[in-house]
């Protein structure tokens, strides 16, 4: 059976954080809004979904750390190796984010061509733009 990848819901600490940087994130990446409210945002590309939703208060202790069992990061391809220095340049810099690991650069220990960058969101996890 074919499947596409229909949604993925993200719980985040701070929506006053969050939600704004994910709005800027994915209005940058032609995603739209399809919800929002003071407690989550839906943004679809038409294929795929994603939700941030508020973690309820008695989960909030549990802070999320990339190495736990679980997601480890999202990584968004782009279609030409330029884009990812273009997505530095107008959104990792105005906006004071620094690259993880010394990125953007090379990684042929992955595939032949990747080129990437890694950065946190609010909530540390990672994300990762790449061309391969």
């Amino acid at each position: 059976m074919k499947t596409t990848l229909y949604h993925i819901q993200i719980n985040i600490l701070d929506v006053t954080k969050s939600i704004p940087f994910y709005k800027d994130l994915f209005d940058y990446f032609e995603y739209k809004i399809i919800d929002q409210s003071e407690s989550h945002l839906g943004v679809s590309n038409g294929t795929t979904d994603f939700w941030f939703i508020q973690t309820e208060e008695n989960f909030k202790t549990a802070a999320f750390h990339r190495k736990n069992t679980g997601l480890n990061h999202l990584a968004f391809q782009v279609e030409k190796r330029a884009d990812v220095n273009t997505f530095v340049e107008e959104f990792l810099k105005p906006k004071n984010i620094i690259p993880l690991y010394h990125s953007p650069k090379e990684y042929p220990e992955y595939t032949e061509n990747y080129y990437a960058v890694f950065f946190e969101d609010p909530d540390r996890m990672k994300i990762e733009v790449v061309f391969k």
